[in-house]
């Protein structure tokens, strides 16, 4: 799990060792500075205080001279060039020059100009500010460090969880390693209680999954049977001296036979996986259209509509013919449905197959939602069942045809079913 649980902590301690590591440096910093001047200053005023003490009772006292500290003292009327060129100038007062710093203590005798050397105020730094900047940063990441492995204990077994679950294969998971007797010591409390949930819960998908497969199976073989029965009889009927009217209805019932196989095949391989390819073949596209609007007429009977179908190509596609079939007879039975008066044309072109109708049309909520499951436009029209479109929706996206919807509402539907991505 390059992107999981345990990397996500990891960048949060880091970033937040980063922020708190920032912080500390510039407060460490600003506290030595200030602590810096502020004692020095002190040290310096301290110092002038007992030199002038010292003077008091002897004029011939010498500014102080030591290694860290240099004095200069200019009584009132003496000239200032007896000063090194960087102290003339200074006001009393607190200077910094350079990485010195320089006291101006004015009194009734003259100033006294104390100078503090630079690697003194260095050592004093050091010692008040970076000592104390890394023992705060060691203890930082030292107690960052512990609480991390800490963290990094806890939702280990997450991780674990995680990694076992990943490892599922969808059709056929294996969750043995996720039963209570298997589980490792360190998965406990709530990482327990959810590697057990998750392995009764595989265990009755996987029922629910061959149930479903049993069932799908059976189905299609109980319905097949009586369908074959169905046109077998009608086929014996049909070879008899029946009347014009009889031989129409017979035909109507193995057309709809035929449908219904269409359709049962259909279900099956919406049911199978993604990856089970199903028994393919290639077939003309504008055969399918003609013999599918030649049913499509029977639903337009007593209606003022017009059924006609323009054959601009004879494209040729590789799938089940059958898909085809249902694709095609659902967008008619949908244009027959809503459509009262007018025409429908079907046009069949290299690349798509269009149908167009002036029926009651759509509005842009209705075209949104017109491919959900027993989403029905007019709910008066008892006749739709509201699944055609969901149907033909997802049978295109299973062998990677588009299909698209244009409508006005008023005005009709124009359904668009693309063979070429």
């Amino acid at each position: 799990m390059p992107h999981g649980l345990p990397r996500n902590i990891r960048i949060a301690f880091i970033l937040r060792l980063a922020l708190a590591s920032l912080a500390v440096i510039a407060t460490v910093l600003i506290a030595s500075t200030v602590v810096k001047h502020s004692l020095i200053h002190t040290l310096l005023q301290e110092e002038a205080l007992h030199y002038w003490e010292l003077y008091a009772s002897s004029p011939a006292q010498p500014p102080p001279n030591t290694r860290g500290l240099r004095g200069y003292l200019v009584l009132r009327g003496q000239s200032e060039l007896s000063l090194p060129e960087e102290l003339r100038g200074l006001g009393p007062g607190l200077h910094s020059i350079g990485r010195e710093l320089v006291l101006v203590d004015e009194r009734a005798p003259g100033r006294l100009y104390l100078l503090w050397l630079g690697p003194q105020a260095e050592r004093l730094f050091f010692w008040s500010g970076t000592l104390p900047l890394l023992l705060c940063l060691a203890v930082l990441y030292g107690a960052s460090y512990i609480t991390y492995r800490f963290f990094r204990r806890l939702v280990s077994p997450v991780s674990w969880l995680a990694r076992q679950v990943a490892q599922w294969d969808p059709r056929e998971p294996d969750t043995s390693a996720l039963a209570p007797d298997r589980l490792p010591k360190e998965v406990q409390g709530e990482a327990r209680q959810l590697a057990e949930a998750l392995h009764g819960l595989s265990q009755r998908v996987a029922t629910q999954v061959a149930r479903e497969r049993d069932f799908t199976r059976d189905a299609s073989h109980e319905l097949r049977t009586p369908l074959t029965v169905i046109r077998v009889a009608s086929d014996l009927a049909l070879a008899g001296d029946l009347p014009p009217r009889a031989v129409r209805s017979l035909q109507r019932i193995q057309r709809s036979s035929r449908e219904m196989e269409a359709v049962i095949d259909a279900f099956l391989i919406l049911a199978r996986e993604a990856d089970i390819e199903p028994q393919s073949e290639d077939f003309d596209v504008a055969e399918i259209v003609l013999d599918e609007a030649q049913s499509a007429r029977d639903l337009l009977v007593g209606k003022p509509v017009e059924l006609t179908v323009v054959c601009n190509a004879k494209p040729r596609l590789h799938a089940p013919p059958r898909v085809m079939h249902v694709v095609v007879s659902n967008l008619l039975r949908n244009a027959c449905s809503y459509t009262d008066e007018g025409r429908i044309e079907v046009t069949v072109d290299s690349d798509q197959l269009v149908v167009r109708d002036s029926g009651i049309g759509m509005t842009t909520d209705a075209m949104r939602r017109a491919f959900e499951p027993f989403y029905r436009v007019d709910e008066s029209r008892q006749h739709s069942t509201g699944l055609g479109l969901s149907i033909v929706h997802r049978l295109c996206q299973r062998f990677g045809w588009k299909v698209e919807l244009d409508s006005v509402l008023g005005q009709g539907t124009t359904a668009t079913v693309r063979f070429v991505p």
